[in-house]
């Protein structure tokens, strides 16, 4: 019977599960290696096929509707002769009663390291495989791995390593190690499932048994059968060109301008004129008058010029009544910042599609509703509730909360990072995040992109975006409101184990996405990603003032995943004519406080020349101007007598030496192509995070703690190691 037969038939006869037999043919069909066993239709067949079996064997209740057997006493385990075989085929008769369809001889396996594998359908991302630490505990130590469907070889190896019971997969215990090529053709073969068979809604494979020689059988499985759902029709995808127009507008309709200081109506204005936006304004109000001495319009179709975009604060009830005259006026663009639509309910979403089908309709692109604005420096653009003005750069940023919006941009301003292009994306009821991922893609003036987001409109294009984009710039993220899934299906333990938050994560560790914990994490890794060079390799070597923030680094390492290597002999023996003979001569190097400006930059440029190195991490070298600068203080508040010029040139000393290291550690990290990941012994509120150098695309990068250099270097690593993977990544 072939595979489309088995499945059309249970279908036909209307039952929600295959049989363990069924469920094994099935996967067997693809490469699973299921167990032989043999189905008895009485106590004595069960009987004669346990003696051609051989003992010991194992006995279990066959039947669409036994889906928990083991609950229900219908599995005897290492009977040992035919007496035992009929007197437990006589307990699963009298337990299972009608259900019971069959009996199921199977030979005893002995192993006793057991996982699981399995396939689920998740209603944003669509089939994921599952594989994870199994037996009867599968759900209490959740101890899993997942991967979009389809997966690769390399995809479905990542899974093997990603479980942090990856020990029990080698040798174990005077056990063989278990065949990795037999579970990687087990987790490629349920994709292969997902794919062809759109009708099984579940697969569970438990325990995935690994024999002491290293073999693999999947001992029990469960398919489950679902309908195909019907999506709902999804939002129609924007033109890339039709965004980037958005934020380059040559003049600008503020419709609902206000004279009053707190109204969105004149903050946005404000906040547009002051930040030096050179366009053509034009403010709109029905009252008429002047505003911040500029003459205000009624409507949009008395402004004499042509406007590019219109920026609309008026009450959510009032919009649908502008659409027509933006259209009359040839308005094709509209950033609606006014609240009042979909996140208020039913009644808001209802009109929120009424309006949306009104602008398509009339050929407006809205970007909103329930945003807090846009921003582009390259242009002076900036159009937002907050009076937050960072500088031109690369750092493309787009947040689902205007109040994280906010944070980030200020975090930028201050930390002097550069950003491409800012949107507050609201309710995103015409452009979705991935929208603004393919224009990212497409955007030359793009090297990083930033995301806070919630949620997604469409989980399968999100994930084929980001894995396009992540392919040529890397994709910092931030997700907010992870929260299990408690409608998920859990009728195995593959559906149990799901959830949101689990789901998601596998959804950026496959597309290459730089996952990350607060926002400021993003904003570390913006600076990272767009100063730096990439790390070709997790071994770092660490130079440090003292010897404690050393140990502490080192031990970062560790938990994030990095390498200290120990350092070769010659270049402990060089470094042996410059320190002392008791610096640490091991990894990492402790300076011992040396005050000669021109040891820490020989000691760099070793480091960074050793291929034993991927990265380097210096603390405490830039930041003692501050120091200085403090003691110098005390001592003239303590003896006014005392004379400023010794004071004075300390302080103009290691001015000037910071300065110069900055510089050579840029120039370093060019002639190397290795990153360099700076911490300061002690910072002011004016210190920025990136450090300019002209003539270079690199930057002087210099964090406040360990913790922040060290968890920028892991996750470079991480998106290198994505890079190194080669996936194909698919369109749309």
């Amino acid at each position: 019977m072939t595979m489309d037969i088995l499945l059309a038939k249970a279908k036909a006869a209307g039952r929600k599960a295959l049989t363990e037999y069924e469920s094994k043919q099935l996967l067997g069909a693809y490469g699973v290696p299921v167990i032989h066993e043999t189905v008895a239709g009485s106590v004595e067949e069960a009987v004669e096929a346990a003696v051609r079996t051989g003992f010991p064997v194992v006995l279990k209740g066959l039947g669409a509707a036994l889906l928990h057997k083991t609950e229900r006493g219908l599995v005897h385990l290492n009977l040992t002769d035919e007496a035992a075989v009929r007197q437990a085929a006589e307990a699963i008769e009298k337990e299972a009663g009608t259900d019971l369809e069959g009996l199921l001889v199977q030979p005893q396996i002995q192993g006793r390291r057991e996982f699981v594998a399995g396939l689920f359908r998740d209603p944003q991302f669509g089939p994921v495989v599952m594989f994870g630490v199994g037996g009867i505990f599968t759900e209490a130590f959740g101890d899993v791995s997942f991967r979009l469907a389809p997966i690769t070889d390399t995809d479905a190896a990542e899974m093997l390593d990603e479980i942090q019971g990856k020990a029990l997969l080698g040798p174990f215990r005077g056990e063989a190690a278990a065949d990795r090529k037999t579970l990687i053709d087990c987790l490629t073969g349920i994709s292969r499932i997902a794919a062809e068979h759109p009708e099984v809604a579940e697969i569970d494979i438990n325990p995935l048994l690994v024999a002491p020689d290293g073999t693999v059988r999947a001992v029990d499985a469960l398919c489950v059968l679902g309908e195909t759902e019907v999506q709902a029709p999804l939002i129609k995808p924007v033109d890339p060109a039709d965004i980037g127009a958005l934020f380059y507008p040559k003049s600008i309709a503020f419709v609902g301008a206000s004279a009053q200081i707190g109204k969105w109506g004149n903050m946005l204005l404000a906040n547009t004129i002051s930040g030096g936006y050179a366009g053509e304004i034009y403010l709109v109000n029905p009252k008429g008058g002047t505003i911040a001495g500029r003459p205000v319009f009624r409507s949009v179709e008395e402004i004499p010029g042509h406007v590019d975009l219109a920026v609309v604060t008026i009450p959510a009830a009032s919009v649908m009544a502008l659409i027509e005259p933006m259209a009359r006026k040839g308005i094709r663009n509209m950033l609606l910042i006014t609240s009042g639509f979909g996140e208020t309910g039913a009644a808001g979403k209802a009109l929120e599609k009424e309006m949306v089908l009104a602008a398509e309709g009339s050929g407006i692109l809205v970007l909103g509703p329930n945003t807090m604005g846009i921003c582009n420096p390259h242009i002076n653009l900036y159009c937002t509730g907050s009076p937050v003005m960072p500088r031109a750069g690369s750092t493309a940023m787009v947040a689902q909360s205007g109040n994280m919006g906010t944070q980030l941009m200020a975090f930028a301003e201050d930390q002097g990072i550069g950003v491409r292009a800012f949107s507050g994306s609201g309710n995103e009821a015409m452009i979705t995040i991935e929208d603004y991922l393919d224009g990212f893609e497409v955007d030359e003036l793009t090297r990083i992109v930033m995301l806070y987001i919630e949620s997604v409109k469409n989980g399968r294009r999100f994930f084929n975006s980001a894995c396009r984009v992540g392919r040529k710039k890397p994709i910092v993220l931030l997700k907010g409101g992870q929260s299990l899934a408690g409608n998920r299906a859990a009728s195995s333990h593959t559906g149990a184990m799901a959830s949101d938050a689990r789901v998601f994560d596998a959804v950026c560790r496959q597309a290459g996405i730089v996952k990350v914990d607060s926002p400021m994490d993003l904003l570390d890794l913006s600076a990272a990603f767009s100063s730096l060079p990439l790390p070709r390799g997790k071994r770092a070597a660490i130079m440090t003032l003292g010897g404690g923030w050393g140990v502490v680094t080192a031990d970062l390492c560790s938990a994030y995943g990095l390498e200290v290597p120990e350092l070769p002999r010659e270049m402990i023996a060089l470094i042996d004519t410059i320190l002392p003979p008791y610096w640490s001569r091991s990894n990492p190097i402790d300076i011992v406080g040396e005050n000669d400006t021109t040891i820490p930059l020989f000691v760099m440029e070793e480091l960074l020349k050793w291929d034993g190195c991927d990265g380097v991490v210096n603390l405490g070298i830039k930041g003692r101007r501050i120091f200085v600068n403090r003691m110098a203080d005390a001592v003239e508040r303590a003896d006014p007598g005392h004379s400023k010029e010794m004071t004075n040139l300390a302080r103009n000393t290691l001015e000037d030496f910071e300065k110069h290291y900055v510089e050579q550690i840029v120039a370093l990290m060019e002639k190397y192509g290795k990153p360099v990941y700076g911490v300061s012994l002690l910072t002011e509120s004016e210190d920025p995070t990136l450090y300019r150098v002209a003539g270079s695309n690199f930057k002087g990068v210099f964090y406040e703690t360990p913790e922040r250099a060290i968890k920028a270097f892991a996750k470079m690593v991480e998106y290198n190691r994505f890079l190194s993977r080669g996936r194909e990544c698919q369109k749309g």
